[in-house]
């Protein structure tokens, strides 16, 4: 199996562009990484890599062998996985990546009792409130909030997912409590906004007894991280757009107090996407059922998140 996994450091390395990233993503050492690149190298009798004290980047040659390891890779992988489909007994690492909120307080929750019930299964997971490709990245299963991503993925919806505008009762008292939608842009609300590149959310849906408003809220802070946002609203600093199961703790302490009820934004899908070839695979099939089955329990009671 030496040679397979040469195969695949050289193509985690060639993705992530970085010997010392290549290892991590494997679980080796960078010495052992390097090792494995070294050891093709000298198999092929060629180089595959240009090396800088900076950087390391593909040669010509590596680029074309690229392209067909990783088709090598995807073909064992399949093969691995109908072999694994007639006993349903899944094995392997499972490469799953969420948004921090909903990882961290639904999905990551649910993983140790999946290994319980399936040993021979490892875990990786990814959590990042920026948009992730899949297929780059080597992931088996991307669950989203929100809209998804990539219409070529097989999408599971899981649950829609309640939303709620909230901010401290401090910072209630100081800037005063918004009493109608337009009264956010009005008053001068400061609105905490979820940013990044090619972020969808510069801008608040309401859900009015007509059609949904729109509204270009404006504020001084942003951030790529959503819970950086809840600390904010926490300490008094603005009016925060969240997942209720993400905020319900704090609603529930008073901590933070939601705001316009009557007109909340518009809920989005909870879901997850995976590419078509994993629905063969034991491991991805059966842990999108233990989540859908598990999280539509957690959101219903979300009042009991842990924080």
């Amino acid at each position: 199996m030496s040679y397979i996994e040469s195969l695949q450091v050289f193509v985690r390395v060639t993705e992530l562009g970085s010997i010392t990233s290549g290892g991590r993503d494997l679980r080796l050492t960078p010495a052992v990484a390097s090792k494995r690149i070294k050891e093709l190298e000298r198999h092929l009798g060629v180089r595959l890599f240009n090396r800088t004290t900076r950087s390391i980047t593909p040669t010509e040659v590596g680029r074309v062998f690229y392209d067909e390891a990783r088709r090598v890779l995807q073909a064992l992988e399949t093969a691995e996985a109908r072999v694994a489909s007639f006993s349903d007994s899944p094995r392997g690492a499972l490469r799953v990546t969420a948004p921090l909120g909903v990882g961290r307080r639904i999905v990551a929750p649910l993983v140790p009792a999946f290994t319980d019930t399936y040993p021979e299964t490892e875990v990786r997971m990814r959590l990042s409130d920026r948009r992730v490709d899949i297929l780059a990245d080597g992931q088996d299963v991307a669950f989203f909030i929100g809209a998804p991503q990539d219409s070529n993925m097989k999408l599971r919806k899981i649950a829609d997912c309640a939303r709620v505008l909230c901010a401290s009762p401090e910072y209630l008292r100081a800037a005063g409590t918004p009493m109608q939608p337009e009264d956010l842009l009005n008053q001068n609300h400061n609105c905490l906004l979820l940013r990044y590149p090619r972020s969808p959310e510069y801008f608040w849906t309401l859900n009015t007894a007509g059609d949904p408003l729109k509204l270009e809220v404006r504020g001084r802070f942003d951030a790529d991280d959503g819970d950086v946002l809840t600390d904010w609203a926490l300490a008094g600093r603005g009016i925060a757009n969240k997942p209720r199961f993400d905020v319900a703790h704090h609603l529930a302490s008073g901590r933070l107090v939601e705001i316009l009820p009557d007109t909340p934004p518009l809920p989005m899908i909870f879901g997850c996407l995976y590419p078509h070839k994993k629905l063969q695979d034991p491991k991805v099939r059966l842990f999108v059922e233990h989540v859908v089955t598990r999280s539509k329990a957690l959101l219903a009671g979300s009042e009991r998140l842990p924080d």
